[in-house]
């Protein structure tokens, strides 16, 4: 006999491979599908950039109540996909079992993910999940995440590399109209072991897929890279984000959808090298993705994918790679740790 989980758990996926109504306006008018499109504003994005995000809430069946996180992803011209985790959203509550996913569409002012099981109606932030049997066992709410470590202060002995006021603190240092860093940039001081704290934002990038989709990176000392990229509903591999590239992957997908304000915490100890400039001790990093552990003490064992600098016992910079898409940065602050 099946337990009431299980059933929980079919009757959330099969009524998510399932026809997806959403009441917005109709949406690329112009038919644009230009892959290097990319929104750093909202109001800007469209119809698609509305629905797509993070909706959470219970299902029920029988008499169990069965708490489902799901995260419905643009994908440009009106395409949409969807990932459905049982417990909660990663990080709040997600068991741990692989995620369902599914594909669909948005047609006029609405959009269908067609199956023979059951519908889910997006409507004014709401995703109600209903079986064949026309049953509504659950309604999710779009909710929008902000990562605990948010507005850190820098604490005392922190180099402040950004606060919105110079980015004199940078090499090739460039603020935007609102006073947000831009990418391509490297600290002017160097750093040993740290501590850091940095804010970014990912820009919506429909029609863009893979690495072509908001991607930069946070080099430790110009040479480990955790990577940063709108991997948002991906499964989470060492080039995406929260990965150490060409390293680690992160322990679970913690990505925010882009256009949030997100959170690196790192704490990295540089490798230790011998009078003869031989490593003799790899260095390593905790990192914290939006406020949640995803690297504990990960080695380092050898200098990331396209590091601007090889390994070696000198100090190196914060760097912020520019990989051809905008990304916006705030709040930057690193507190140099006794070695």
């Amino acid at each position: 006999m099946r337990s009431l989980r299980q059933l929980a758990t079919m009757a959330v996926y099969s009524c998510l491979v399932m026809a997806v109504v959403v009441n917005f306006a109709t949406l690329f008018a112009d038919g644009s599908q230009d892959p290097n499109q990319a929104y750093l504003n909202a109001a800007d994005a469209g119809a698609e950039f509305a629905v797509q995000g993070e909706y959470s809430g219970v299902i029920k069946t029988g008499e169990a109540e069965i708490k489902v996180g799901v995260q419905v992803i643009a994908e440009g011209s009106g395409k949409l996909a969807w990932v459905a985790y049982m417990g909660g959203l990663p990080g709040d509550g997600w068991d741990g079992d692989p995620p369902r996913r599914g594909i669909g569409e948005m047609r006029g002012d609405g959009g269908v993910l067609q199956g023979d099981s059951g519908t889910a109606e997006i409507r004014d932030g709401r995703l109600a999940i209903i079986t064949s049997e026309n049953v509504r066992v659950g309604e999710l709410t779009r909710t929008t995440r902000v990562s605990p470590t948010m507005g850190s202060p820098a604490p005392a002995g922190a180099v402040v590399l950004f606060d919105g006021s110079t980015a004199d603190k940078f090499e090739n240092g460039k603020m935007d109209e609102n006073k947000l860093l831009m990418q391509g940039v490297t600290s002017k001081d160097k750093f040993q072991s740290f501590q850091l704290h940095l804010e970014f934002m990912l820009s919506f990038m429909p029609n863009a897929r893979g690495q072509g989709r908001s991607n930069s990176g946070c080099y430790m000392q110009g040479r480990y890279e955790t990577q940063i990229l709108d991997s948002f509903g991906l499964t989470g591999e060492q080039n995406e984000c929260g990965g150490v590239y060409s390293i680690a992957k992160p322990k679970l997908n913690m990505c925010f959808p882009p256009l949030s304000w997100q959170t690196y915490e790192v704490e990295f100890q540089a490798a230790k090298f011998d009078t003869t400039g031989k490593k003799i001790e790899d260095g390593w990093m905790t990192v914290k993705l939006n406020g949640v552990i995803i690297h504990e003490k990960l080695l380092l064992t050898h200098a990331t994918t396209a590091s601007p600098l090889s390994e070696g016992p000198e100090p190196g910079p914060v760097y912020l790679q520019d990989h051809g898409n905008p990304v916006r940065f705030r709040n930057i602050w690193v507190k140099p740790l006794a070695e």
